[in-house]
């Protein structure tokens, strides 16, 4: 009885679900659907929205996908065809792209990734960093001829690796919703870091970036659509434990920027040795930025 009346209601079913502004939904909304809908569709009491679902995936375009993130498994269902970036975006609140996928959106990179990248940013301000001044050399190097910490969290779906980036708060500073054309040729509304806070990000983290040779590349490639200013004072705001700003200016004067853009990041003093990434084995020193850089780069 329940099949033949839901059989009948199908075409208002299907209505339903072509007008939703959003077409990634989690099991609640659907829930919340069925509650609204359930008398104009004229669908029995013991139909419940798992009911529902089965009967769409048999015939509709509805798709259940699931991601097994270790942290946490994520299902969700699509309706008809979405591009990837837009389902992984829905699976959480507040996720954008960033690090390697970020440097893809912008055009920073000549490469065409096959892993993607997305943050949550952490509920509060608890960052594991030390106050300013607190940290000393021998920790600094201690903390960088070690390895750096690399995130577990990851599945693989269609042939693409997918991390789900546990973020320190920020208030999702330099995060902007912007359309972009993905991989596939659609076109598609994301969010995902800006120029500046990709910059920052992947000095910060090279290793979810391709390396320091792609990061290089990304700031070569940045030149005319940057500004530094901006970048400043993003890295002032983010107030990181380490002098990534040596980094940051190394990385300017190799992609050959003018000298009044990196007297804007010698503004922040320099009173530290600091090195371009974790784990470099051999190396040379930068005397203008106090960096230690891998010696073949």
């Amino acid at each position: 009885m329940n099949r033949s009346r839901i059989q009948i209601a199908k075409a208002d079913i299907v209505k339903c679900f072509d007008a939703l502004p959003e077409p990634v939904l989690k099991l609640k909304e659907i829930r919340a659907i069925l509650a609204n809908h359930r008398a104009f569709w004229r669908l029995a009491r013991s139909t419940t929205a798992e009911h529902l679902i089965d009967f769409l995936k048999a015939h509709a375009k509805l798709r259940e996908i699931e991601f097994p993130f270790p942290q946490r498994t994520e299902r969700c269902y699509v309706w008809g065809d979405v591009p990837l970036l837009s389902i992984l975006l829905s699976l959480r609140d507040n996720l954008y792209l960033s690090h390697y996928s970020a440097m893809q959106l912008h055009g920073l990179t000549e490469q065409s990734p096959t892993t993607i990248y997305m943050t949550e940013e952490r509920s509060s301000g608890s960052t594991h960093q030390h106050p300013r001044g607190k940290l000393d050399q021998s920790e600094i190097d201690q903390a960088f001829h070690g390895a750096p910490r690399i995130s577990h969290n990851w599945v693989e779906h269609e042939g693409k690796k997918i991390y789900l980036l546990n973020g320190s708060h920020t208030e999702h500073l330099g995060v902007v919703t912007e359309r972009v054309t993905d991989t596939g040729g659609q076109e598609l509304l994301v969010r995902t870091t800006d120029v500046e806070r990709t910059l920052i990000d992947i000095t910060v983290r090279p290793i979810y970036a391709g390396g320091v040779f792609e990061v290089a590349k990304a700031f070569e490639l940045a030149k005319g659509r940057v500004s530094i200013n901006k970048l400043v004072a993003m890295l002032r705001k983010l107030d990181f434990t380490y002098p990534y700003h040596q980094a940051i200016g190394y990385y300017l004067e190799q992609a050959g920027y003018k000298p009044s853009q990196l007297a804007l990041v010698r503004r922040v003093p320099i009173e530290q040795d600091f090195y371009l990434a974790h784990e470099m084995g051999e190396t040379r020193y930068i005397e203008a930025w106090r960096l230690f850089v891998p010696s073949g780069f």
